[in-house]
């Protein structure tokens, strides 16, 4: 089992199991999902992720005692990564990294599309030269603002100044992008391969998991 664990505290089924889904549905895989609690805003300063660690590390423990074979921290900022691999024995996938990789893969300049000021720095050091440009929609200062029209329209209008910049791949350095479907509305208005930092931790998850199949079936 694919243990999610969401940084967005939320009572709504469904956006707590739509990364799952996507999991689910882009690789076959059996999910999980659970949220931290009392952060309904999510993670979207320094502030907001320090608090969020322990509840992260916290909440991963459970999830690997209640039967996760692997772990993900579906957050682009790669939040508790660190503590929480130092307290389980199961891999541990964030978002942030997974994404970042996934661009590196493709070698040509890169975007980051976000909502804090600065791209994650997991994000920036990973793609070293190859980042391009950063770009904030306008008015969009955390998870629950996208889920507007407004927030949707904005985030469009961040990822075509990207391009304008000489961007040729866009990444998304917010799980948030994946919550609204972002992804087939860039790919398809404005033909630019879109690394969804969902469909990214997935890529990764789905890797381990089927070694880990592998190492459990007999000989």
């Amino acid at each position: 089992m694919i243990g999610v664990i969401r940084v967005l505290t939320t009572e709504d089924t469904k956006v707590l199991e739509q990364h799952g889904n996507i999991l689910k549905q882009t690789y076959g895989l059996p999910v999980v999902s659970k949220c931290i609690p009392d952060q309904p805003l999510g993670i979207y300063d320094e502030e907001t992720e320090a608090i969020a660690v322990p509840k992260i590390v916290e909440l991963g423990k459970r999830m690997e005692r209640e039967g996760c074979t692997v772990l993900v921290i579906s957050c682009a900022a790669d939040p508790a990564i660190d503590p929480l691999r130092e307290s389980v024995s199961v891999p541990v996938i964030g978002a942030g990294s997974a994404a970042a990789y996934t661009a590196l893969s493709m070698g040509r300049p890169v975007g980051v599309l976000g909502i804090t000021e600065e791209a994650p720095a997991v994000i920036r050091d990973l793609l070293g030269a190859k980042l391009v440009r950063y770009a904030r929609p306008e008015g969009v200062t955390n998870t629950t603002d996208l889920m507007t029209p407004a927030g949707r329209e904005k985030a469009v209008e961040a990822a075509r100044s990207l391009l304008d910049a000489g961007t040729k791949v866009i990444v998304f350095a917010c799980t948030g992008f994946s919550t609204i479907g972002l992804a087939a509305v860039l790919r398809s208005e404005l033909h630019v391969p879109v690394v969804d930092a969902v469909e990214a931790e997935g890529l990764f998850a789905s890797h381990y998991y089927k070694q880990l199949d592998d190492v459990r079936e007999p000989n």
